[in-house]
């Protein structure tokens, strides 16, 4: 990383950033000019009713989706100006993704799920396996390396995805609405796992939800509305609009 005198640069650098839709013959603007830094460590929450655009952020901070303008800079890295299979490789490198519906592969088992980020990288199969099972231990799954996804709970699954995006040792970690397929009682053990994950390997973490309730936890909050980021640097604002935020 950069850095400008003592103060350094941030991991995620978001300029002039424009995201639209065509629906039914009409222009949907989903973001509009939005200016964002994540610093690094850093647990940043994005609020949002469903269909906010807020998955949508992060699909273009991870590449996955592209803008119409602006720019995305990750670790000094300008994504928006990188072709497919150059995305597909920072991607892999250098992000971690927690994902709402697990997207765990049916026919391999919980290890060989966590292991696959890092056997594409080409690294090294038993230090990847070594590494695999560790965070399986950290999750509390390590009885659970041969089982097959389809015998696991959701709250198991989503265990298993979050050691995933975790295998490579990402700089940056993106979770779209990671508890939102689960009931309250997991869904906040979940939370909690991620949370200390990454804070204990110094990662930063993005959010979106729904969920106001994520708001205390978090090191900053910003929320989307007609297209626009509102960055609320008090939480009250953002905790007073739970009625507003349920997707």
């Amino acid at each position: 990383m950069k850095s400008n005198g003592n103060h350094p640069s941030p991991l995620v650098r978001i300029r002039s950033l424009c995201k639209r839709y065509d629906e039914g013959g009409k222009t949907r603007n989903v973001l509009q000019n939005v200016d964002l830094d994540v610093e690094v460590g850093e647990f940043f929450v994005i609020l949002g009713k469903s269909g906010s655009g807020k998955s949508t952020l992060l699909n273009l901070i991870s590449g996955i989706d592209h803008a119409e303008a602006g720019q995305i800079c990750i670790a000094e890295t300008d994504i928006t100006s990188m072709d497919e299979r150059s995305l597909t490789l920072f991607r892999r490198d250098h992000i971690g993704i927690v994902f709402q519906f697990f997207n765990l592969i049916p026919t391999l088992t919980v290890l060989e799920n966590i292991t696959l980020p890092g056997e594409l990288r080409g690294l090294n199969q038993r230090a990847v396996e070594q590494r695999g099972r560790a965070l399986l231990e950290r999750v509390g799954l390590a009885n659970r390396a041969d089982t097959f996804p389809d015998k696991l709970s959701g709250g198991e699954q989503q265990r298993v995805a979050i050691a995933r995006a975790l295998v490579q040792e990402p700089q940056l970690v993106l979770a779209d609405e990671p508890t939102g397929n689960l009931d309250e009682d997991t869904g906040q053990t979940i939370l909690t796992l991620l949370l200390e994950l990454t804070r204990d390997a110094g990662k930063t973490l993005v959010m979106a939800t729904h969920n106001p309730d994520i708001v205390p936890l978090a090191d900053r909050v910003c929320r989307i509305h007609e297209g626009k980021l509102i960055i609320t640097l008090n939480h009250e604002p953002a905790v007073s609009e739970k009625q507003g935020f349920q997707g």
